[in-house]
């Protein structure tokens, strides 16, 4: 099995947002009606975001061909709104997994079910801006998530290959930063470049976690925390377990959530670590 996994390359490559507006009457103006579309489109909220993606009717799908799990791209319409959205139904368990580079996994799990529970705690974090909203929903017979479809301009991947920089800096390095203390807490196994989106202003989007919520009590690469939201900080105080478990639910297994609560102790005590050895202001902002 391929950990880099072709089967997200939907994701990274050229993002069309499908939005049109259908007028009930008339030969619609195709470049007014564009406008109008993408002011309902960036107008809608979360909630209604989600209410969409559970309610829309689908109108058409498109399969990738490559890939191992091989995704949807699905096009949902409300009469007055279309969009596109990412479909993945994989759901997968073993108590031994073999990869090509020799390693072996216990437990193995790669779920649909992950991407839901991801998106949930992002909400507890204040991280939600940074992923598309996500839900579970029934495609041709099968269960899966549904993934609103972003529009950005490029993958992590791309943008290192050419060589490209965000014009600030600094709002950059904030974001990489929430970024990789959200991997650190999810464990995720799979940190591929195509899995990290920007968006046409240089946002920055987290995308793909069937691999993550591993078992492991203890950091995967404690290094890469250099610095701290300090909003984020203090919600990873305040995470409960029992929340997790309420905005999860039935998604993720209680025997994750404590992993996941041991390696939040330690993400805590290591930035409480850093500001006692250097200062506040050096390592939150």
């Amino acid at each position: 099995m391929q950990s880099s996994r072709l089967r997200m390359m939907f994701w990274a490559g050229t993002f069309c947002l499908a939005v049109t507006f259908m007028a009930a009457s008339a030969k619609p103006n195709p470049a007014q009606d564009q406008t109008q579309a993408t002011g309902i489109q960036q107008n809608l909220t979360d909630e209604e975001k989600k209410n969409f993606l559970l309610t829309a009717k689908i109108i058409r799908s498109k399969q990738s061909s490559k890939g191992i799990t091989r995704p949807y791209t699905l096009t949902l319409s409300d009469g007055k709104l279309t969009h596109d959205a990412g479909f993945q139904s994989v759901d997968e368990f073993s108590s031994e997994e073999h990869f090509d580079n020799g390693t072996t996994e216990l437990n193995f799990r790669d779920t649909y079910h992950y991407n839901i529970a991801a998106y949930e705690l992002a909400k507890l974090l204040g991280l939600e801006s940074m992923m598309p909203v996500t839900v579970e929903r029934k495609y041709d017979g099968k269960s899966g998530s549904l993934s609103w479809w972003l529009n950005v301009k490029m993958d992590e991947g791309e943008r290192l290959k050419k060589g490209l920089h965000s014009p600030d800096a600094e709002v950059w390095n904030r974001q990489m930063y929430r970024k990789r203390v959200f991997a650190e807490l999810v464990y995720d196994v799979d940190p591929n470049l195509t899995n990290v989106l920007i968006g046409e202003n240089w946002e920055l989007y987290m995308i793909d976690f069937t691999r993550a919520f591993r078992l492991h009590e203890n950091l995967a690469h404690p290094k890469d925390l250099v610095r701290c939201d300090r909003q984020l900080l203090e919600k990873l105080r305040q995470l409960d377990a029992a929340e997790i478990e309420r905005v999860t639910k039935p998604h993720l297994e209680k025997v994750r959530i404590k992993a996941l609560m041991k390696r939040r102790d330690k993400i805590v005590a290591h930035f409480e670590q850093q500001i006692a050895q250097k200062s506040e202001s050096e390592i939150l902002y």
